[in-house]
């Protein structure tokens, strides 16, 4: 797990993903045939074969923000969003703020909670509310901090139990699964593209580049899932469950799978004895739109993880799940070339 550790501690918002493409492409190293990159950003890996072309893509991105402004009196920073943020879950964190000098370690706080009027105490947290605490006086945060820095959230990787917890598991998980499955997959019988993708939290940018340059028969998306099996949600809005296994998704807000490429995974799944569970999510969406459209169209599939609090500081995810879920992909890609996707 030290590869996924190093991917979730690493920074990288929206556009500016390249530390976590230099740790991707380390991994890789020696593994395929190819890599380049784009003019995106987006990390392609090659690994040549016979056989359909497939697409494998899982987005570097993590939500984070760029700083807009900078107090004249106070040096506290304002937040500029990249990506979907719930304020709630910013309130008492730390922050990494990236300067051209090092990193600088910020707090976001908010007014004391002895200082809320009754009608503060009811209106909704938004993040024009919240501001960065350097801890530092005015005239040094302006010699250190410019416009347009960029922010992430500060969080150990945890490894406890069966758990992994930390930062950026949406959609580091689906990187650290791709590189390992792309390792473990024996003879593969397709043409592997793997895609480390960019600026996904922000529009599914990186992945519909790739889909028209790749031009995928068959792209498969790797990313979290919600894990909403937690206390007061009633099963039918859990959507997954931590421990049941990979995700095989049927839809979500910018995608339908191909029927042909669920059932390939289900039947593969129940083959190997691997544990799996079926997806729907009824808002959100991954790479797969991206790779779906591109061109002439290609048949599409998400494996997701399911996550527990996803969009914060502690996405959770279960080592059983991520061990399906690179299970199953390597066993696709040994398969792919002889697999019949008609409906």
């Amino acid at each position: 797990m030290d590869l996924l550790k190093r991917l979730s501690e690493a920074a990288g918002i929206p556009g500016y993903e390249a530390p976590v493409r230099a740790i991707v492409a380390e991994a890789l190293e020696g593994h395929v045939d190819s890599m380049e990159v784009d003019a995106l950003g987006n990390l392609i890996a090659h690994k040549a074969g016979e056989g359909p072309v497939v697409v494998i893509a899982g987005h570097m991105d993590e939500i984070g923000f760029l700083v807009r402004h900078i107090d004249d009196k106070t040096g506290f920073l304002r937040l500029e969003p990249l990506g979907g943020f719930d304020p709630i879950t910013l309130v008492a964190q730390r922050v990494h703020v990236h300067t051209e000098s090092g990193d600088l370690i910020g707090m976001i706080g908010r007014k004391a909670t002895h200082m809320l009027t009754p009608e503060e105490r009811k209106k909704a947290l938004a993040l024009k509310d919240l501001a960065v605490d350097l801890g530092l006086p005015a005239d040094t945060v302006k010699d250190r901090v410019a416009i347009g820095d960029t922010v992430t959230l500060k969080q150990d990787f945890l490894e406890f139990g069966d758990i992994v917890s930390g930062k950026a598991l949406d959609d580091r998980l689906g990187i650290y699964i791709g590189i390992e499955a792309v390792k473990r997959a024996v003879n593969p019988t397709c043409d592997i593209y793997f895609v480390g993708t960019t600026q996904e939290e922000v529009g599914l940018r990186g992945a519909r580049v790739a889909g028209q340059a790749l031009n995928p028969d068959i792209g498969i998306a790797l990313d979290v899932t919600i894990a909403a099996d937690t206390p007061g949600v009633p099963p039918q809005h859990q959507v997954t469950q931590l421990g049941k296994g990979v995700a095989i998704k049927l839809k979500d807000s910018a995608s339908i799978s191909h029927p042909g490429m669920v059932k390939a995974m289900r039947t593969l799944a129940q083959e190997k004895e691997i544990s799996y569970q079926i997806e729907i999510l009824p808002r959100g969406g991954t790479d797969a739109s991206g790779l779906q459209l591109a061109n002439d169209g290609a048949a599409v599939i998400t494996l997701s993880i399911p996550t527990r609090y996803v969009h914060s500081v502690i996405e959770t995810a279960h080592k059983d799940d991520i061990e399906a879920t690179i299970a199953l992909l390597a066993a696709f890609l040994e398969r792919a070339g002889r697999i019949d996707l008609a409906e």
